[in-house]
């Protein structure tokens, strides 16, 4: 590819401790997750970045691989972003996360995160899994020659998803309970020396692939919109894509940042609860919905979503999953997007605060639809099809 790839450090989100480049995922020092502090270079590096092609790795100096020859790549990225017209005088669009080569936005994540296990020199990754995870996952480390162990609550992974893992490779190890219960087995399994790295959004490098979808709104609208809708499940992507466009703004390349707004499920909204209640956040215990994607109780990045709305004075909001079954109909029958229901939260949310909104709105959706077919029982219970 040829360029300087990105340097940094890694920083605890809770006391601040700081290392250099390693395969952790928690600070020595409390416990807390930890982010990439990246070295930024000069906003001219956009004049040279405009000439590549669109994918996550156009970004190459925005992105902590120290070398080029452990990329592992699907040509993930580079999404449409779909104009929607005029709604209540607001311009809206939709960020099509499910065009990325297994169908969702983890393929953004999963591009950095196997390439650094690569450079770490892992020949194993494992994560836990709602499905769209574990199938990112098996693709890479396919392409990565790498084994796969993926760790998925007992029938509750769509079959679309599920058939993906199986299909790329991996190694599927069922856990009886709720995806916080899978996360926390496979925790347990890598610390215990199982030789895996840890490729679920603990991981500090996976986020920072993810936060190139801010970066591709930036270059396909010219400008940075009004407010940003995006799903929130383990509540990494909201907080990666806010560090996204906290860099342009740090490299001087725009002077605004959007106001960003977490749509959770109603079953499944411990983050609604903490924004609407005490402000303390308390797990969702047996969290339900038909939002497979989201159907997750006890989110382990709450504190960085949590710091990305308050930080760009946005909110949290949830949505019944008849709002979000209506909004994926809506998005296939009305404007030819067919999306899974965990992505159609967040233009149920959208339309549930539209009143509150002006300017110009960017909805994520989050993967495509044929990875949850088995939404259409729902759809013919309620009378929709």
């Amino acid at each position: 590819m040829g360029g300087r790839i990105g340097k940094h450090k890694l920083r605890c989100i809770v006391c601040g401790s700081e290392y250099g480049p390693a395969p952790i995922h928690w600070c020595g020092e409390c416990g807390g997750l930890l982010e990439v502090v990246m070295e930024l270079p000069k906003r001219s590096i956009f004049v040279k970045i405009r000439g590549r092609r669109w994918f996550v790795w156009r970004y190459r100096e925005l992105l902590p691989v120290d070398r080029e020859d452990c990329i592992v790549s699907l040509y993930e990225g580079g999404t449409r972003l779909l104009g929607l017209g005029e709604f209540n005088g607001l311009s809206v669009y939709v960020k099509v996360e499910g065009d990325n080569p297994t169908g969702s936005f983890k393929d953004r994540g999963m591009t950095v995160g196997v390439s650094k296990a690569v450079e770490f020199g892992f020949n194993k990754v494992a994560c836990a899994s709602t499905g769209n995870t574990s199938a990112s996952l098996a693709a890479y480390a396919a392409r990565a020659g790498l084994e796969a162990f993926v760790f998925l609550p007992r029938g509750k992974v769509a079959r679309g998803k599920l058939f993906q893992a199986i299909a790329y490779g991996a190694k599927i190890i069922e856990v009886d309970g709720s995806f916080d219960d899978a996360l926390r087995t496979v925790v347990n399994h890598v610390k215990e020396g199982a030789g895996a790295y840890l490729l679920n959004s603990v991981n500090p490098y996976r986020l920072e692939g993810q936060k190139t979808l801010a970066y591709e709104v930036y270059e396909q609208l010219g400008s940075v919109p009004d407010y940003v809708f995006v799903p929130v499940g383990n509540a990494g992507n909201i907080s990666a894509i806010w560090k996204g466009f906290k860099e342009l703004r740090d490299m001087d390349l725009i002077d605004s940042v959007p106001v960003m707004v977490g749509v959770q499920a109603r079953g499944a909204a411990p983050l609604v609860d903490m924004y609407r209640g005490d402000g303390v956040f308390r797990p969702v215990e047996n969290p339900e919905t038909i939002a497979t994607a989201i159907r997750i109780g006890n989110p382990v990045n709450w504190r960085k979503a949590w710091s990305a709305v308050s930080e760009s004075g946005g909110w949290f909001l949830s949505v019944s999953d008849g709002e979000i079954v209506r909004a994926q109909l809506e998005l296939a029958r009305r404007f030819g997007i067919l999306v899974e229901p965990a992505s159609a939260s967040a233009y149920a949310g959208f339309l549930k605060d539209i009143d509150k909104l002006d300017g110009t709105v960017v909805i994520v959706t989050t993967g495509h639809g044929l990875k949850d077919p088995d939404v259409l029982s729902y759809w013919d219970l309620q009378g929709l099809v």
